[in-house]
């Protein structure tokens, strides 16, 4: 009973966030609306987010000195602020932590803007991977 009443303090002191580990099925009906965005087709997107962040939403990926969150492994360097990189110029104009949740909304928005800035091929998944053979990627129920 003592180690219950701490972990359960725990638990109330500090709410897991919600997350989501998104199927390819999952998430190509939530991407649908991308389709075709910047030239890019669905399956390249639903490729390149397997290989990027296992369609995890909590995937957190250290590298360089910088730290990349979520389904799109978006970048505290440019893209979104967090305290390891105060200096960071957040294009999206959003904390990173919002990138680890289950309502992708904010992380659609902000990858629509490293694919007008940067590109597709910003993911390095994308050049390497999701460029040839892709209709493994495609979900037959959409």
């Amino acid at each position: 009973m003592r180690s219950f009443v701490p972990l359960f303090l725990v638990g109330i002191l500090f709410p897991a966030i919600p997350a989501k580990q998104f199927t390819k099925c999952e998430l190509s009906q939530l991407l649908k609306d991308i389709d075709g965005y910047g030239g890019i087709a669905l399956p390249e997107i639903i490729c390149t987010m397997f290989h990027t962040s296992g369609y995890d939403t909590q995937a957190i990926v250290e590298s360089n000195g910088s730290t990349e969150y979520g389904l799109f492994q978006i970048s505290n360097k440019l893209w979104c602020k967090s305290s390891q990189v105060p200096q960071s110029r957040n294009i999206c104009d959003i904390s990173c932590d919002k990138f680890l949740d289950d309502d992708i909304t904010d992380d659609i928005m902000c990858a629509k803007k490293i694919l007008d800035i940067k590109g597709i091929d910003y993911w390095l998944a994308h050049k390497a991977l999701c460029t040839e053979k892709l209709e493994q990627w495609l979900c037959e129920k959409l």
